[in-house]
């Protein structure tokens, strides 16, 4: 069940809001468990043995770890079996493939069903041992605690990926007022809109360029590598803001996922704007740990390149993904190599800072959304090549609606920060007027248009 279903919109949330509301405590907890493993298991029930499996390690192991030892050893045996256990379900299938490739081998593959969201969940997992492990004040008093954090319904298939200590505030004093729930509905609806209205339409432009295969030429290439670069934002971007309304509605802070990632001036700001829930854990529990900038330019430069891999690789079990982190792995040490800051000083260099970012971006984006490493490369040569005007380039240009080159246009628009900058020219209270206004009206219009078409699941669901 997604976020933007009808059956989630007039029947799951409202009956756990309401259900939410009536108790307080501890029943409250059990409540939200209930309600949380229900949504996971209408979205998959097969899943659910891992998750409870995930928290019952975690929860056992952060309940010893400040009284045993061997503290190091029994963190790295948690942190062994959460690792093992996303291996298993999520790469076993890829690395024997990659075998049998390599050394023309038959390995049997594995037909294991991916759990949802176990990417996300088990990063939770993870964060929560280390956490603990690093200071004893972090760890649960019970189960229920460690069980709602991870498998809590707004995050648990798509993040974001929030930390315990930050979650445990709306487990023992959730913020409840009628303010926050106007705020929270607020921002729900502008991540509903963001799905609604922007990525499901520029989706089919890159959906049909990604089809075309051989028959693709350049205007089409560029046109499709920067509509599912406005895709994927919008998607995950409206994922994070529908997430982050419903925590608020719940009583929970949830962190920020995105903070305009397309106005960065190089790779490295750009990892500072995008995914942020990631991008912080990563750079936590292994850029710092493996010595982050610290021990000179050279291992700084070696660090980046294995965090960006292991992003990659963690978003999924595919050659793309990897040369994906790569990409942005090999850019970002090149930044930390050379003196950006000299090189983006003065306006100019800002602006063609803008320029190299969203290009080197949009490309990456172009190896991350293709099927194969093959598709990647038909796509990119097409872009830089495909100079030869083809009958069915035409043809796509041609069928391609108002409605969605309107989209295409507010999706450049809405990637900039218009919002922040309004805000800032607006009283308090006409700020607040017009966005509840923009809000109720944009939660109609995206009505309107579930009413008309069957949404595509949201990108990160998958991973």
């Amino acid at each position: 069940m997604a976020l933007h279903s009808a059956p989630f919109l007039f029947f799951f949330f409202p009956l756990a809001w309401l259900l939410s509301l009536l108790v307080s405590g501890r029943c409250r907890n059990y409540i939200l468990i209930a309600v949380s493993l229900a949504f996971y298991a209408c979205g998959q029930w097969q899943g659910i043995p891992c998750l409870l499996l995930s928290a019952a390690v975690s929860c056992a192991a952060g309940f010893f770890m400040p009284s045993v030892r061997q503290k190091k050893a029994l963190l790295a045996l948690s942190l062994t079996f959460h690792l093992a256990l996303l291996g298993l379900f999520k790469y076993l299938g890829f690395f024997t493939d990659t075998l049998n490739r390599l050394f023309q081998t038959e390995l049997p593959q594995a037909d294991l069903l991916l759990p949802l969201g176990i990417s996300f969940f088990t990063f939770k997992s993870m964060s929560y041992l280390i956490d603990v492990y690093r200071d004893e004040t972090a760890r649960a008093r019970r189960f229920s605690d460690v069980l709602l954090y991870i498998s809590f319904f707004p995050q648990v298939t798509s993040g974001p990926i929030s930390r315990f200590g930050q979650f445990i505030q709306g487990l023992e004093r959730p913020e409840l007022s009628a303010r926050r729930t106007a705020e929270g509905l607020r921002r729900f609806t502008v991540g509903f809109a963001k799905k609604a209205l922007l990525s499901e339409l520029v989706s089919t432009v890159a959906n049909t360029t990604f089809a075309l295969g051989a028959d693709l030429d350049w205007r089409m290439a560029w046109l499709g590598a920067i509509a599912y670069t406005l895709q994927i934002y919008f998607d995950f971007s409206g994922y994070s803001d529908m997430a982050i309304g419903l925590g608020t509605l719940f009583g929970f802070d949830t962190p920020e996922n995105f903070d305009y990632p397309y106005v960065s001036a190089s790779i490295t700001e750009f990892w500072r704007r995008w995914h942020l829930s990631l991008s912080f854990w990563f750079r936590d529990y292994l850029y710092i740990p493996l010595g982050g900038g610290r021990r000179g330019k050279a291992r700084k430069c070696l660090n980046k390149a294995i965090v960006f891999l292991l992003c990659g690789l963690w978003h999924g079990a595919s050659w793309t993904f990897v040369l994906w982190g790569a990409w942005h792995g090999l850019l970002s040490a090149l930044e930390s190599a050379l003196p950006m800051e000299t090189l983006q000083k003065g306006r100019l260099g800002r602006f063609l800072g803008h320029v190299y970012t969203l290009l080197a971006v949009c490309l990456g984006f172009v190896v991350f959304r293709a099927g194969s490493v093959g598709e990647a490369i038909t796509v990119l040569r097409a872009m830089f090549a495909g100079f030869t005007l083809t009958p069915a380039s035409t043809l796509a240009l041609e069928r391609i609606s108002p409605a969605v080159w309107c989209a295409l246009g507010a999706g450049v628009l809405g990637s900039l920060p218009l919002g922040p900058w309004l805000r800032k020219r607006l009283s308090g209270n006409s700020w607040e007027t017009a966005s509840f206004t923009g809000a109720a009206a944009l939660f109609v219009l995206c009505l309107l248009a579930a009413a008309g078409s069957a949404f595509q699941p949201f990108i990160y669901a998958q991973f």
